[in-house]
Parts: structure tokens; C-alpha cells; sequence
């Protein structure tokens, strides 16, 4: 039986930003067998190696840009919180965003810091505005990211259309010696669907 876990809450309070609940999958392979678009034509997207924000530059015509909806210290999930293996209670710098090319959105980016990670050099996280966190993550010594997860978007009561949300979702670690932040990347349909 695949690995599966559920988190995130919706967020009813900014429209601009949704992030749907999410399945969480340790196998690419199990997560393919739900949504076909796994192994079609978002695979690049879920597996890109390295940089994602780096990918995302590539290609792009024109511009990149990321936009800044909401950050700053909550709650994360249930489940985040299991995740990154902090109490269940304790805050964290959350980050959400929309990573943009030629000027449209084309994924939610989700960022859970804990409190852990925000000491010493790592204060940066808090003033990163809207700088891309992949540039600092890659350019930091110290920082490796763990085996990504394939989750696929549940989307069953949000009571809006699905058009243009995300359905297919990534996510992974990135550890250093003492703590670990954990990065969620949500594909808009726009980024990997030929019109």
C-alpha cells in the first residue's frame, strides 16, 4: 500500500491563493495511477532535479517574476507539522506565493520555515520578499533536499470551479544540520497543458 497522508487547510481568506487539500504520495508511480497527467505532460515538472525556480526561468519567453501573497509566523497543518517532526502547536514562518513566466501565474508555492531554521544566517528567510527561495536554498551551503512526494489536489468542497487550479502538486525537505523547512510547489494546469 502506497504511502499517503492529507494536509492543508483551505484558505478561505485569501482568494487569490488557494491551496487545496492535498494527497500526498512517497511514490511517483502510486500517484500516477490516480491522475494520468503525472506520467504525461506534467512528469518534467514533478521530477526537475536542481533548481525549480531555475527551471522555471528557463522557460520562460520573456520574464519571471514571483509574487508575494501572504507570509508570515502560523500554524502549520496537522499534518506539515508531523512532517517536519515540530509540536503541533508551534509557529512557523509560512510563505505563499505564485511563481510567474511572461507575466501569468503558473504555480502556488507553499513554504513551511519552523522556528528552528530561522537562527543565524537563516534570519535571511524572513526578508526574502519576492526573491525566488530556491536561490537561496541553492546557494547556501548546508541545504539538501530530501526525495520529493507527488500529491494530487482534492478539490471536493471548495465549492468553486476547478478550472485553472492546481491538481497535481510537489513537495520535499530541505535539511540542513540542524533543522528542516519544508517546500510545497503546486502546478497550475497553465505550466504543463498545450492550448
Amino acid at each position: 500500500m502506497p504511502s499517503r497522508v492529507s494536509d492543508i487547510d483551505t484558505c478561505e481568506d485569501n482568494t487569490s491563493l488557494i491551496i487545496p487539500p492535498t494527497d500526498w504520495y512517497r511514490s511517483f508511480a502510486a500517484a500516477g495511477l490516480r491522475n494520468p497527467d503525472v506520467h504525461g505532460p506534467a512528469r518534467y515538472w514533478l521530477q526537475v532535479e536542481g533548481s525549480f525556480t531555475r527551471a522555471l526561468q528557463n522557460r520562460c519567453a520573456s520574464s519571471f517574476h514571483v509574487e508575494v501573497q501572504r507570509e508570515g509566523f502560523a500554524a502549520p497543518t496537522l499534518e506539515e507539522a508531523r512532517r517536519l517532526r515540530i509540536p503541533l502547536r508551534q509557529l512557523a514562518w509560512i510563505r505563499e506565493v505564485h511563481l510567474c513566466g511572461d507575466g501569468k501565474p503558473w504555480v502556488l508555492a507553499r513554504t513551511v520555515i519552523p522556528l528552528a531554521c530561522l537562527t543565524g544566517k537563516g534570519r535571511r528567510l524572513l526578508h526574502l520578499g519576492s526573491k525566488p527561495l530556491g536561490a537561496y536554498l541553492f546557494s547556501s551551503r548546508g541545504w539538501h533536499r530530501g526525495p520529493l512526494e507527488t500529491g494530487l489536489c482534492n478539490h471536493q468542497g471548495l465549492g468553486s470551479s476547478k478550472t485553472g487550479m492546481p491538481e497535481i502538486a510537489r513537495r520535499s525537505l530541505f535539511n540542513n544540520k540542524k533543522s528542516a523547512l519544508l517546500v510545497g510547489e503546486y502546478l497550475l494546469p497553465i505550466l504543463y497543458r498545450q492550448n
